[in-house]
């Protein structure tokens, strides 16, 4: 008898073990997933996938500012997408032929020689400002124009373009697409990359990124920018709800905030040595102003109005010196 109580008690013994550790673990369990929860929310709230989208390989100053505070501050991934080869910029080149030891803006060797040096000097800047990963679509750069025909007709393969890019988008799962504002007046390349991203964007089905056209601007601009759409060009169309989302250069920061983030856009101006005019664009521009197209969700404004929220925040701890 005493032998079966002394059974029983082991079994009851072991059964309040098992228990307990069924509890510990549905509390662990727990703890796990909530942790995963806000790790996701955190990456979906927190942590934007932006791929930029752009035409020459010095176009994405447009946005060094707020893609810096992506990719620092909200440990963001940016990517980039760059259609030309850069090719048609030997005209610009003549303070780069000492640095580089070659003629470039003799049209032949400039043609052969720039589109490596151009996207090196892409990459340098972008290593600035945190670009992830980079993808090359080598569409020759033939040569400064505002009309976009020929381009589509027959200088750049656009089936090949929106093919590969609808391709790149998938596999990203990117939230935005970055690209330059298509005015009138702009390089129909610019025009046309972007006309491309929103193209492909809109034949896609499933989740689709947010596009957001650049644009600049100063304080004292006496004229500000008035796009509301390129004529024959639907898809171009602004949304006239949407605020004008913007990103400040100027915010200051660091020792008695004297620095700003126009300091970060010059250093990536600086590395397109190639490209003599863009070092004229150092310290112009104060806002990174982006431009919501019409073919985006209604209710998406919110949540790039939450974004920009968190890119006006600043992240650099204040510190205290002695002198």
């Amino acid at each position: 008898m005493r032998r079966n109580q002394h059974f029983w008690n082991k079994q009851l013994s072991l059964i309040v073990t098992i228990k307990s550790i069924i509890k510990t673990m549905k509390k662990q369990l727990l703890i796990l997933l909530l942790f995963i929860t806000s790790f996701a929310f955190a990456q979906s709230s927190e942590a934007p996938k932006v791929l930029i989208v752009t035409a020459h390989p010095d176009d994405d100053a447009a946005c060094a500012g707020t893609v810096y505070k992506i990719t620092h501050d909200l440990k963001g991934k940016v990517d980039l997408l760059l259609i030309t080869n850069g090719e048609g910029g030997y005209k610009y080149s003549t303070l780069a032929e000492d640095y580089y030891g070659i003629e470039l803006t003799e049209e032949a060797l400039g043609r052969e020689y720039l589109p490596a040096i151009r996207k090196k000097e892409l990459m340098a800047g972008g290593k600035i400002v945190g670009v992830r990963n980079y993808f090359f679509l080598d569409q020759k750069d033939n040569k400064y124009t505002l009309d976009m025909t020929d381009i589509v007709a027959s200088v750049w393969d656009t089936s090949y373009i929106k093919k590969r890019m609808s391709r790149i988008i998938k596999d990203g799962g990117y939230d935005y697409i970055f690209c330059l504002l298509p005015v009138p007046q702009t390089h129909a390349h610019h025009k046309t990359a972007s006309l491309m991203a929103l193209v492909t964007v809109s034949e896609m089905n499933g989740k689709k990124p947010i596009v957001l056209g650049m644009s600049s601007s100063s304080k004292n601009d006496t004229a500000k920018t008035n796009f509301k759409i390129l004529e024959g060009y639907p898809l171009t169309k602004i949304n006239s709800s949407a605020p004008l989302f913007s990103f400040d250069r100027t915010q200051p920061f660091g020792f008695k905030n004297v620095l700003n983030y126009k300091i970060i856009v010059n250093w990536l101006i600086a590395e397109h040595k190639s490209q003599g005019t863009m070092q004229l664009l150092m310290n112009q521009g104060d806002y990174e102003n982006f431009w919501y197209f019409d073919i985006n969700p209604k209710d998406k404004i919110s949540e790039v109005q939450d974004l920009f929220n968190k890119l006006s925040v600043n992240h650099f701890k204040k510190k205290a010196y002695n002198e």
